[in-house]
């Protein structure tokens, strides 16, 4: 089988996953519901719940064990998709192809549709944590990641910063800091959350952690890279929008040429960062050349 086979069977083996944790029935609060459900079977990569089960597998751990967070992480990740492509935010129309929540369900409903998903995903990691006596501070150090890199000192603070730098040309530090929380922390999150439920040594840790900062960095790159030449077919979301908002970026700041280099330097990182495991370790090999080489 070859990467992208294997990367479609496991996306799959992981939405079919999905079905147990979305809200499957609802009186008053049917709109809201769909709302959120649109949003989460729109598709997408599943980039972070991947890495999640398989920074667990790697270390020998149980993936069945990392599910809900993989779930949880998903919902995190949507919601804030939903609130990014509002006209406050980024003002985006469409979102994988498809009309963005606000376009279908109006703004309102979009608001909370991000919300809901927010809180429904700690419901089901605490229902999880809760659940299993045994693991339970494993699980509650795993939630704490997640918090962490989805709250105000990771992905909400990048992106407090990212709308206040609109307009404004900033230096390479802030835009390292921007890009390392709103899209890094949530990547790094999901690959230690992972490891640290399948109970990795410490070596392992800093070797998963160091192999997520890279690629969260190079994937964010290669998205400010394909904001600029990137085929809109293929993205199934608008080009251009960073130039439209005015937002600095890798390219504007560097050009595109050094970009890439920073890029393939980053991914290059990567993959001798996770060399200690081995044949184990090939799948996030091909995943970190998958990265560079994406067209979407």
């Amino acid at each position: 089988m070859n990467f992208k086979d294997e990367l479609k069977q496991r996306k799959i083996y992981f939405e079919k996953t999905m079905n147990q944790y979305i809200p499957q029935n609802a009186n008053y609060q049917k709109t809201l519901f769909e709302a959120m459900k649109y949003s989460l079977d729109a598709g997408g990569k599943r980039l972070r719940p991947l890495l999640m089960m398989e920074s667990c597998s790697l270390v020998g751990g149980n993936v069945e064990d990392v599910i809900p967070f993989a779930n949880a992480i998903e919902m995190i990740h949507t919601y804030s998709l939903i609130h990014d492509d509002l006209p406050c935010m980024d003002d985006d129309d469409l979102r994988r192809g498809k009309p963005t929540n606000h376009k279908v369900f109006g703004e309102g409903i979009a608001v909370l549709a991000g919300d809901g998903l927010l809180n429904l995903a700690f419901e089901v990691m605490i229902k999880a944590s809760l659940s299993d006596k045994k693991n339970s501070y494993t699980y509650l150090q795993a939630m704490n990641e997640i918090a962490k890199a989805s709250g105000v000192y990771g992905m909400i603070g990048g992106q407090a910063v990212d709308l206040e730098c609109e307009n404004k040309l900033v230096d390479k530090d802030t835009l390292e800091f921007i890009h390392m929380n709103k899209t890094s922390a949530m990547i790094i999150a999901s690959m230690r959350s992972g490891a640290i439920i399948g109970k990795a040594s410490d070596e392992q840790l800093d070797r998963i952690t160091n192999y997520a900062r890279c690629i969260g960095l190079s994937f964010q790159i290669v998205d400010d890279i394909l904001d600029i030449v990137g085929d809109q077919s293929k993205l199934g979301k608008n080009i251009k929008s960073d130039l439209e908002n005015n937002k600095s970026t890798y390219p504007s700041l560097y050009g595109l040429d050094k970009s890439k280099q920073m890029a393939q330097d980053l991914i290059k990182q990567a993959k001798e960062s996770i060399s200690l495991f081995g044949e184990k370790a090939q799948f996030l090999i091909d995943l970190a050349d998958y990265i560079i080489s994406r067209e979407c």
